[in-house]
């Protein structure tokens, strides 16, 4: 896909991350080093990973939300629930008069009998149902001039119509009540059965069924509220496709798939696998890929720990966290006041569900190496206080930062 530029408002870009990408897109157009960009500054080096921060997704919805307000001066705008999974930009949307019919999990905020056909109502990133297209519609309201509806999770509903032509039943990989999957479930549900999955633990109970390995009366409650209506596990099963959500982890997306291929394979043997299997490629967005990825390269470098920055509800971000856990101590942080002192952070714990405030968080060494990446929700200029914070904490001014920047201010201008 071509990289397009989106109109973002001036106050989403950033001095110093901005800068960096520019540079890496000087010296690496066609983006294959995956190596990560390393600030040294006194007693501090930042390794900030390769790509991360705001996709293509995110940067349309933001533009058509913005667009909105501008093209819309005295009528009442609302957005269905959040429009993308950032607190910042949610509340700056707020502050400039917009109201939220809903919050993330489908509760309403606001009674939908109260909009009038010439409310304008903007359509998240995430999507929304195909019951709510139907609602708004009924009320005379405009679906589609400010639809902002990521082109990728178009690409799944897509997908899912396609499996469903097929005769295929459509398994979604995806957290059942993340407002993107209601959508693709409920988009799924126009041509054929469907379930929710969340992980490969329910992967596993799953392929026993596919199986016959585990008796089919415990099946709806091993997978309540997970199912199309109707459906039918000892004949759905049988013929299968996984799509997913686009922010899951993409190794644990074709986990999944590989190892519900392989049951059907026992059962069916594999001498006619797409009459039972369907060979769906990846649906991950690219963003999604290529962040995990570069992330995945940049802990291959050495650092004393992780700072990775996104709203706490945001699945994409979530899934760089669970990333460098695996590999060093990693905080999860959604804005630079999290940044207590040297001693104190607070930060989501993802297993806890929580934020918490930890203490000796950052080590006590002459020179401290931290590894820096962000959600595809999150605002390049909300890194760069989080770096500047940081660097503060070490004493590091403003201009000490803006000359280790020089460099890189030379590779950029190559790029403008």
């Amino acid at each position: 896909m071509t990289r397009r530029h989106f109109e973002i408002p001036v106050f989403y870009r950033s001095p110093v991350i901005s800068l960096l990408k520019r540079a890496r897109r000087a010296q690496d157009r066609y983006r294959k080093d995956l190596t990560p960009t390393v600030l040294e500054l006194e007693g501090l080096r930042f390794k900030i990973a390769r790509h991360f921060g705001f996709c293509y997704g995110v940067e349309h919805a933001i533009e058509k939300a913005y667009r909105a307000i501008d093209e819309n001066e005295g009528k009442r705008i609302f957005l269905l629930s959040e429009m993308i999974h950032n607190p910042h930009v949610n509340e700056d949307l707020k502050q400039r008069g917009v109201q939220f019919l809903m919050k993330t999990d489908g509760t309403p905020l606001i009674p939908l009998t109260d909009l009038k056909p010439e409310d304008v109502v903007i359509i998240p990133a995430f999507g929304t149902t195909v019951e709510m297209f139907d609602l708004l519609q009924s009320r005379g309201i405009d679906t589609q001039t400010y639809d902002t509806t990521c082109p990728f999770v178009e690409k799944v509903w897509n997908r899912s119509s396609q499996l469903g032509e097929k005769g295929y039943t459509v398994i979604i990989h995806g957290r059942f009540k993340h407002e993107e999957t209601r959508a693709t479930f409920s988009h799924a549900l126009l041509n054929a059965p469907g379930m929710v999955i969340q992980d490969m633990e329910e992967a596993a109970v799953l392929a026993e069924y596919i199986c016959n390995e585990r008796p089919i009366d415990r099946f709806f409650q091993d997978f309540p509220d997970r199912c199309s209506p109707g459906f039918r596990p000892e004949a759905d099963l049988t013929r299968i496709g996984v799509v997913n959500q686009t922010t899951m982890l993409a190794t644990e997306t074709h986990a999944i798939s590989e190892f519900l291929k392989s049951a059907i394979i026992r059962r069916f043997g594999d001498t006619n696998l797409s009459d039972h299997f369907a060979d769906t490629r990846d649906t991950l967005c690219y963003a999604t890929s290529e962040n995990q990825t570069a992330l995945k390269e940049m802990l291959t470098d050495e650092g004393d720990l992780a700072l990775i920055v996104g709203g706490y509800n945001s699945s994409n971000t979530s899934h760089l966290v669970e990333l460098c856990e695996e590999k060093m101590p990693t905080y999860y942080i959604k804005d630079e006041f999290e940044l207590i002192s040297r001693d104190e952070i607070r930060h989501l714990d993802l297993k806890g569900g929580q934020a918490k405030i930890s203490s000796s968080w950052m080590p006590a060494k002459e020179s401290v190496t931290i590894l820096l990446s962000a959600g595809a929700s999150c605002p390049d200029a909300l890194v760069d206080r989080v770096l500047n914070r940081t660097a503060a904490l070490f004493g590091i001014t403003p201009e000490q930062i803006e000359k280790a920047l020089q460099p890189y201010a030379e590779m950029a201008e190559a790029d403008l």
